[in-house]
């Protein structure tokens, strides 16, 4: 693309902003939602579906982002995007009850979902071969740091302000996107006349599917999976939809999601490490707040100290992985990345109940590394091995992928919380009998000291064996979060043997005819 070298820098900047917005919003409410729920008088099931909703809207949406930007152009759907995300970001804010906010909330994720994957398909229009290195590796970073500090601006804001300035947040910087783009983002062109052949079979069958899959995976761990009627009529919807559409995206002559890429070597292969790298994001970033908030007992502001960490060595990494990228085989750096994200998460393993930020400082930096010596080769072989013409798409079925691996990792890590720690409790209780010297000791010294405060040895003995049992469950979800842990650093096992099978590419655009 013939574009003045400050244009380019412009454009992406912009582009970069309303990406980083959208990824944002998907976990900045997740340590406020307490005060969400205390301001619109709502329950806990209620306030789940303050996520629920957004990522529901995104993850159907973004698939179609190829197509509309073949429809309308980058310029005007971003625009539009980031128009209808700032919008509805303000009608979140003054939300006056749970109902209005689960709505304005879906309307925000469809809003904001086109500007993710149009950032990637810009960049590999706009950028010369060498120049995409440090674009790949910035979108990289703030893919990965968004998630990760959503919940630390979150809590922040909230306990300065009010969980309002979570939504009001993205009102100046929306409309300065809204603005610029206009001016700044014109490299291709509206084709209006697509909107006759468009493939609306596909997208029904798509929403139908991706839709009712979010739902059964973020409802599932709290509904008890298919003891639910709704959870057991979604699957179904889910599964019947999904079906039809393969059928129908491998059959029809333009489909709304490019499934034939899936063949590519290099795009399949890479499509599923972003799975991964998507179970491995957002699994921890999950289950890191929850750990220092139900077994340290840490507040907002102490979660998001604790973690900050990753976002200082992401940073690192992203400057470190811009030098090497210049020397070094994509692939031995994608190999790399893979193996300390692994090992990060790996060393959760030995998690005990008295971890703070310290104990975590080591594999929060290994982590904070592997995502950025990870995701920008991953980004470029798989874009990068298609025809400009299959970009598009492909990138919309790429960008779910992440978002699909996330939302089926945390669907479960959350039924994996529930149960191993039932597992694990049962066997702390086995020896935990009264009998035992060690058993009997602590409850003596607990009685004595409650005792000498409250003098009443009945009450005192009673509440000897409710500390006991704080005890064991506290143990229990300490043991039971090391193995959720373990269990996404072995994913990342496949995912080295997965690269292993890829082909070495050059940072250099693929032939028209590439296949």
């Amino acid at each position: 693309m013939d574009l003045p070298t400050r244009t380019k820098l412009i454009v992406f900047s912009v582009m970069c902003l309303g990406f980083f917005m959208a990824t944002l919003d998907i976990q900045i409410v997740a340590s406020s939602l307490r005060d969400i729920g205390g301001g619109l008088s709502a329950s806990q099931d209620e306030l789940s579906w303050v996520q629920t909703s957004y990522l529901i809207a995104e993850i159907i949406v973004i698939p179609m982002s190829g197509w509309l930007t073949r429809v309308f152009s980058t310029r005007w759907v971003f625009a539009f995007s980031a128009l209808g995300f700032t919008i509805t970001s303000m009608l979140c804010g003054l939300s006056w009850d749970i109902n209005s906010m689960i709505l304005f909330r879906c309307l925000q994720g469809a809003m904001g979902a086109a500007m993710i994957p149009t950032v990637y398909t810009t960049m590999f229009v706009i950028f010369p071969p060498k120049q995409r290195l440090i674009a790949a590796a910035t979108i990289g970073a703030l893919s990965t740091l968004a998630p990760t500090i959503g919940p630390v601006i979150g809590g922040w804001l909230t306990s300065e302000w009010s969980w309002h300035w979570l939504f009001y947040l993205n009102v100046v910087p929306g409309i300065a996107v809204t603005l610029l783009v206009p001016r700044y983002v014109n490299f291709d062109h509206a084709n209006l006349s697509l909107l006759k052949k468009g493939d609306y079979v596909g997208i029904v069958l798509m929403a139908g599917c991706l839709g009712c899959l979010e739902y059964i995976l973020e409802e599932g761990p709290r509904k008890n999976w298919f003891g639910n009627e709704a959870i057991l009529l979604c699957t179904w919807i889910s599964a019947l939809s999904g079906f039809l559409f393969i059928v129908h995206a491998l059959t029809a002559k333009e489909p709304i999601i490019d499934l034939r890429a899936l063949a590519v070597r290099n795009f399949g292969i890479c499509s599923l490490l972003s799975f991964i790298i998507g179970i491995g994001i957002f699994c921890t970033v999950y289950l890191t707040p929850v750990f220092l908030a139900r077994v340290r007992g840490f507040d907002s502001f102490q979660i998001g100290t604790a973690m900050l960490s990753v976002g200082c060595f992401q940073l690192l990494g992203m400057i470190f992985y811009t030098i090497l990228a210049r020397h070094i085989n994509m692939r031995y750096l994608l190999i790399l990345g893979l193996t300390m994200f692994g090992i990060g998460c790996y060393l959760y393993e030995p998690l005990t109940s008295d971890w703070g930020w310290q104990q975590l400082l080591l594999p929060q930096a290994l982590r904070g590394f592997g995502q950025q010596f990870a995701i920008p080769p991953i980004v470029i072989m798989a874009l990068g091995s298609l025809p400009p013409s299959r970009l598009r798409s492909a990138s919309g079925l790429f960008n779910l992928m992440r978002n699909l691996g996330g939302a089926i990792g945390i669907a479960v890590a959350s039924t994996m919380l529930n149960d191993r720690l039932n597992f694990h409790y049962e066997r702390l209780a086995e020896h935990a009998s009264i009998g035992r010297p060690v058993v009997g000791a602590f409850l003596q010294y607990q009685a004595a000291r409650l005792s000498e405060a409250a003098g009443d040895t009945v009450n005192t003995a009673n509440a000897g064996l409710s500390m006991l049992h704080a005890l064991l469950m506290r143990e229990a979800l300490t043991l039971t979060f090391a193995d959720t842990f373990l269990a996404v650093a072995l994913c990342f096992v496949v995912g080295l043997v997965s690269a292993l099978f890829t082909r070495p590419i050059g940072n250099v655009a693929p032939p028209p005819d590439a296949h």
